[in-house]
């Protein structure tokens, strides 16, 4: 799961990126309104945690064209304005959820693994596959009832390989999962995180095959 933070607070930018991570999320980080509306045109993401007194474009700006765009992206909107007509208009505009400053990390963390629940309504929230295991909200994986830690790269790539079963995931769908602004993933960079993630769930009997040429598909068990 991607997710972009824009905030222009960058202890706070930093402090919810960090979080983020523990969560196994892939987390990119702008503090820029024109930079974010830029960045949210060209890429995709799955959640995007939105501030709304930003420089450059307003943040209720940014979810209005977004919105245009017809991009149905998750929003989550932080704010110091705490009055019920900002509100209003952040959530008619198409934000999901509204969280004022000062705020808890706990409490977005909870608002997140709310939102994931919210899209587990359309998708099993625990996928899976032969003897693996993958819980989609608590970000954690079985093999049979033992658990198996991944780092965040090889969990998201597992999830990207588990919701594409029996496709093809070329080397550049996986490296634009895996990339964050400030880390680029190369094609090598993908090799290795591929041959790790084999030998990690290789006791599940779960089996990643190189398709010469065009990338990676996960067998159908059996």
């Amino acid at each position: 799961m991607r997710v972009l933070i824009v905030e222009d607070n960058m202890a706070l930018a930093d402090g919810v990126t960090r979080a983020f991570k523990k969560m196994g999320l892939a987390v990119d980080a702008v503090n820029d309104g024109e930079e974010a509306d830029h960045v949210l045109s060209i890429q995709k993401y799955d959640l995007v945690i939105l501030d709304l007194n930003l420089p450059g474009i307003d943040g209720l700006e940014i979810l209005r064209r977004l919105r245009d765009r017809g991009n149905k992206v998750q929003v989550i909107i932080l704010t110091a304005r705490d009055q019920i007509q900002d509100r209003v208009e952040g959530l008619d505009l198409g934000a999901d959820d509204y969280l004022t400053k000062p705020f808890d990390l706990s409490e977005l963390e909870a608002r997140v693994r709310a939102l994931l629940r919210r899209q587990s309504d359309q998708a099993k929230p625990i996928i899976k596959h032969g003897r693996l295991s993958f819980d989609t909200i608590a970000r954690r994986v079985w093999i049979d009832e033992d658990a198996l830690e991944l780092p965040r790269r090889e969990l998201s790539l597992l999830e990207l390989l588990l919701n594409r079963v029996g496709q093809v995931v070329s080397k550049d769908q996986i490296a634009d999962s895996l990339a964050s602004f400030d880390h680029d993933i190369t094609p090598n960079t993908v090799e290795t995180h591929v041959s790790r993630l084999r030998k990690r769930i290789k006791a599940a009997d779960v089996s990643i095959k190189t398709i010469r040429g065009l990338g990676y598909l996960l067998e159908k068990p059996g």
